[in-house]
This record gives C-alpha cells, structure tokens and sequence, in this order.
C-alpha cells in the first residue's frame, strides 16, 4: 500500500524513513532530501533485498523530482509487498517550499540536467533532425520527427517516458 504526504508533513516525519531517491545520479547529485540515499528506478528492482530490510525497520519514502518515478517505483515495491509513501510534488515541491536540500560542493559548481530537461532537449533535436534530413536527403526521414511525436503522446498517455529510460543509462547519468 502507498500513500502521499505533502512535503510539510515529511519533513516533520523525515527521521521516521528510510529516504530512497529514484532519479538518476546526477539529478540525485544536483540536490536530494537530507539522508537520502540514491537508487535510479531502473535498478530497484536489483535492490530489493536491502529494501526488503530497510522496510523492517520502519517505513520508505520514495521521492523523484515531480512524482511519477516514484509511483512507478512504489508499485513495484507494493508488488514485493513493501509499504511505501511517496513525497506530494517530489523533490521539486519539497525545494519549493523552503525544505533544504542537500547538494554535494563537488556538484555546486557544475550545472546538472533534470532528466526531464535531457528528454525535451534530445525530443527537440531528433524532430529537427528529421525535419532537416526530409529536406536535405530524403522526404521519408521525416518519419524519425512522427516517431518521436507518437513517442511524446504515447509517453504522456501511460505516464511512462522510454526515452527517459535510455537517457538514464547513460555514463553521465550514472
């Protein structure tokens, strides 16, 4: 079972959890609740032992920047049959409200992408790719820009992101 607490809330409760963040490294890097430790979702899966025993010794909190990631991860481990809650809005919601992130000094001096920002840049650039190929080479290669347009709906439909999948393997995001 799974249940959303504002931002508020969870930080009066904070050392009640075990803090686990889904996003991926670098976006963990760029700033996390305090105490959190980093696991991407793409390997919860492979961590489920130590979740299994960080869930008896009290509850997990699954955050992510916005929410989704952290739904997802949360349904997984509901299907393990771990309890979960998740953090309303993410870590972006949690920084709004005035709740201290923690930032490493080896990250305060370099930029770091959100991963939605990576996927909006590399969408806007496969769509003009495809578009400039169509004029250039060959007007079927606009395809690649329907492809990556039926990818975004299909991405907004499920709430599920493939090309966030992908990003997420990259070294930089490791």
């Amino acid at each position: 079972m799974t249940h959303t607490l504002p931002p508020a809330e969870a930080s009066a409760r904070l050392h009640e959890f075990t803090v686990i963040d889904v996003r991926t490294p670098a976006e963990y890097a760029s700033g996390h609740l305090p105490g959190a430790q980093n696991i991407p979702l793409n390997r919860v899966r492979s961590a489920l032992p130590s979740l299994r025993e960080a869930a008896r010794d009290g509850e997990i909190l699954i955050v992510c920047a916005s929410g989704p990631r952290a739904q997802n991860a949360c349904e997984l481990l509901a299907a393990e049959g771990i309890r979960t809650a998740t953090l309303t809005g993410g870590t972006t919601a949690w920084a709004a409200q005035g709740h201290p992130l923690h930032r490493p000094a080896a990250c305060a001096t370099r930029s770091v992408w959100t991963m939605e920002r990576q996927v909006r840049f590399t969408a806007g650039t496969l769509v003009l790719l495809g578009l400039l190929l169509a004029a250039l080479v060959h007007p079927a290669l606009q395809l690649l820009s329907a492809a990556i347009a039926g990818g975004l709906v299909y991405s907004a439909l499920t709430d599920t992101c493939g090309m966030a999948s992908l990003l997420g393997r990259l070294p930089h995001n490791r």
